[in-house]
């Protein structure tokens, strides 16, 4: 099993990305970097090759929707190329709010675009001359644009010609299809005891499909981290994520992290984290997040504890365990868990 967490930040992220070299000393294998829309992830990841040596550095998540695929393609292959080919493009669909709001484009068909960008990914990055006829169109055919577009190949050699390719996914169909044609599957706000449920039969058909030739399925989650007799209430640091996520993520009706609190069994709870949210009472949502879910989604408690959480997600299909570190000495802790990891 590896080990990462993904890169936090508060207003500077050169900050936290200096921290990565000592952290990779320590024993972690790979760094999340985040966007949404915020500070964007291939400047922060190219910032990290050039102060790291070994550890993988990843997009967790490029939208499919903001970037053309020539644009993916290019962006995997210099990262790539920069960092000695230590690159991981995670992508997803976002939602509705950021892509309409945000990038003013139409959210549409997100599994079939996921599909398309995967697969012209990944001949792009082989140098094949890119054709294309679905969601996506290449060249663009007659009556669109001018007519003058021509198919085309990546100019420059790819480090790799095969970036890994991660994808966020919650729902069904997209769990399945990330199953069969995606290297790896990033999942948030994942419970292990629970996930089999909830996830189970759709990783299941997806493997049952899986390409020819790709490796199984990689699989990185986790959560908070702390170690310690008295640790415990750190957890309550974790209620602000979930509550946002479950409360404050998209509109009543679609939003996708309720509606997998809910099929981890916290219905009634949901319902009341989105209500208190939505409505501006924040601190209440936050406080209506059940410990169970709390304590089920993190690694806080004393060693023995955390090492049979290490256990449970592993258990449950975890190949990279995700760790956001609460103390005073992240390095510390990296280095702890490292040996924890390893002994699972």
């Amino acid at each position: 099993m590896k080990l990462s967490l993904p890169l936090m930040y508060a207003g500077n992220p050169r900050e936290a990305a200096d921290q990565v070299a000592a952290l990779e000393q320590a024993g972690l294998d790979t760094v999340w970097i985040a966007e949404a829309y915020g500070f964007d992830s291939p400047t922060l990841m190219g910032y990290l090759a050039a102060k790291t040596e070994r550890v993988e550095i990843g997009s967790a998540i490029l939208n499919i929707y903001s970037r053309t695929p020539g644009t993916l393609i290019q962006t995997a292959a210099g990262l790539d190329n920069v960092s000695g080919g230590r690159a991981i493009i995670g992508l997803g669909a976002s939602g509705p709010q950021v892509i309409e709001g945000w990038h003013g484009v139409p959210y549409d068909k997100p599994l079939a675009r996921t599909r398309e960008i995967i697969d012209l990914m990944r001949r792009g990055l082989r140098r094949q001359v890119l054709t294309n006829e679905g969601i996506i169109n290449l060249p663009l055919p007659p009556g669109q644009g001018t007519g003058l577009g021509k198919p085309l190949k990546i100019l420059t050699h790819p480090e790799r010609d095969a970036v890994p390719i991660y994808v966020a996914a919650l729902g069904a169909r997209s769990v399945e299809q990330t199953a069969a044609i995606a290297d790896g599957w990033l999942p948030i706000l994942f419970l292990p005891e629970q996930a089999p449920k909830v996830w189970g039969e759709a990783l299941d058909k997806g493997r049952a499909r899986r390409a020819e030739g790709l490796a199984p399925l990689e699989i990185s989650a986790g959560g908070m981290c702390a170690i310690g007799e008295d640790v415990k209430g750190l957890l309550d640091f974790a209620r602000p994520f979930v509550a946002l996520y479950v409360g404050g993520m998209g509109a009543r009706g679609k939003n996708f992290y309720n509606d997998l609190a809910c099929q981890y069994g916290f219905e009634a709870e949901a319902k009341k984290i989105q209500d208190l949210y939505l409505d501006g009472h924040k601190k209440e949502a936050e406080a209506a997040v059940p410990l169970q879910m709390l304590e089920l989604g993190n690694l806080v408690g004393p060693a023995s504890y955390v090492a049979e959480r290490v256990a449970a997600f592993k258990e449950a299909g975890v190949t990279n365990l995700q760790i956001t570190p609460a103390a005073e000495d992240p390095v510390a802790l990296v280095a702890q868990m490292r040996e924890l990891v390893d002994a699972s």
